[in-house]
């Protein structure tokens, strides 16, 4: 053992916080309440380093409030989110690198999210599985779940896999520490974990996972589930089954502290050719997605029939054409410049929501051709205001370079027709 090390309480390895460092600034993000950004704490990197690991080694690092902001949700309304300082969320992505792997291994394969190897893409490819097999869904929603995580519970939790004495000290400070609002406002917390921390989604799991998983594992191990963070459906074969359900979970989760929200929690009948009952509900998102009856065709057979399938949700449609309109392309003066604004965004959808039904997705992205016609009518003088000059023109610009934009390369192409020129103007 070095000599720093051997009077200090804890023994961190110095190289354990370095990659925690390399961790942080991959995953970029703002600055906290000490308004010191990711670039400028690397200007003196060593020395931060250095002060962190001495601190944490010696148990005298004490997390700074959290900053708290509000971002809209997709469905309207907002968002609590708590944004730690650079350093902190090195020291917790740390911990998070000590425990993640050992927690991992206890967590049950219908668990998806915040998880190494798993992703929004396997439940939802699982869930559309089960929906053909299952004629009834438990779509349920916790009220407020990040921010009523029983705390005490929750470390009952840590403790029975997590032993090193440095981790359990700095897990249970950040549970403590208060929020601070930009007005310097201190809200001190007794309950749940930050959103927006990088140690809370890996606290919430492990919550989720006594309180709910491996709970239904011993006692309704025939029910199938997906769950991803606090976005969870349970498959049922009757609506019997799913009333029930609704009822025993409703009742586990509050003796666990926490509150089915029951306005945005429903039964679900998953109708298609072969399922030709009726019920009030037959649609429910999941995970940026709406599952509903959908026409399709047999690969081999080539027949038509209704199938129960995802395709982007309303939610998800709506929050890219916010995106869209609020960006501001006035000051790009080449259609390069407007590809490479474009490119992130577009990339991110095609990749997420077009992974199932892409036609769907393919139509939503529309929007992004539609925004290069409207820049293009205030670009050029030569339009006049004229979006159909503008738009044949933007496909006129399509078909010398197809390749230009990231969309037109993926299949989300210009095409113009006088029905769809009345809803771009109605738009406007």
């Amino acid at each position: 053992m070095p000599q720093e090390q051997r009077n200090k309480p804890f023994t961190i390895p110095k190289h354990l916080i370095y990659s925690a460092w390399k961790e942080v600034r991959e995953n970029r993000g703002s600055a906290g309440i000490d308004k010191v950004s990711i670039k400028e704490y690397g200007e003196t990197l060593g020395t931060n380093l250095y002060k962190l690991w001495n601190r944490m080694s010696s148990g005298s690092y004490f997390p700074p409030p959290v900053k708290l902001v509000e971002i809209p949700k997709k469905g309207g309304g907002k968002r609590p989110l708590g944004i730690p300082t650079v350093e902190d969320r090195i020291a917790q992505s740390a911990v998070v690198l000590c425990i993640t792997e050992r927690l991992d291994r206890e967590f049950h394969e219908n668990s998806y999210a915040y998880r190494p190897k798993r992703s929004a893409h396997d439940a939802i490819t699982v869930a559309r599985q089960r929906c053909w097999r299952y004629d009834w869904v438990l779509d349920m929603d916790i009220s407020k779940f990040f921010d009523t995580i029983d705390q005490d519970k929750l470390m009952m939790a840590v403790k029975r896999h997590i032993k090193e004495r440095w981790i359990l000290l700095y897990i249970e400070r950040w549970l403590k520490v208060p929020y601070e609002t930009v007005q310097g406002e201190r809200i001190e917390r007794k309950m749940g974990v930050p959103q927006g921390s990088i140690i809370g989604p890996v606290l919430a799991n492990l919550y989720l996972h006594y309180v709910f998983d491996k709970w239904m594992s011993i006692h309704y191990s025939h029910i199938p589930f997906e769950r991803y963070a606090d976005d969870t459906i349970c498959h049922c074969r009757t609506k019997a089954e799913a009333e029930e359900m609704q009822i025993v979970i409703k009742n586990r989760l509050s003796l666990c502290k926490l509150k089915l929200n029951e306005e945005k929690t429903k039964i679900v009948y998953c109708k298609d050719s072969g399922r030709r009952g009726e019920h009030e509900n037959v649609s429910f998102d999941f995970l940026g997605y709406t599952f509903q009856p959908r026409a399709t065709r047999n690969s081999k057979t080539k027949v038509n029939f209704t199938g129960f399938l995802p395709a982007i949700s309303q939610k998800s449609k709506k929050h890219i054409h916010e995106t869209i309109r609020g960006w501001s392309l006035k000051s790009m003066k080449k259609m390069p410049e407007l590809a490479i604004q474009m490119e992130a965004s577009a990339r991110g959808w095609i990749n997420y929501y077009g992974k199932f039904y892409k036609s769907k997705m393919e139509k939503v992205l529309q929007a992004l051709n539609h925004a290069i016609a409207r820049w293009a009518r205030r670009r050029y003088k030569r339009f006049k205001g004229s979006i159909k000059r503008a738009w044949l023109w933007v496909i006129k610009c399509y078909k010398e370079n197809p390749k230009l934009f990231y969309h037109w390369s993926k299949g989300v192409t210009p095409y113009y027709f006088k029905l769809k020129l009345v809803k771009i103007r109605r738009a406007e």
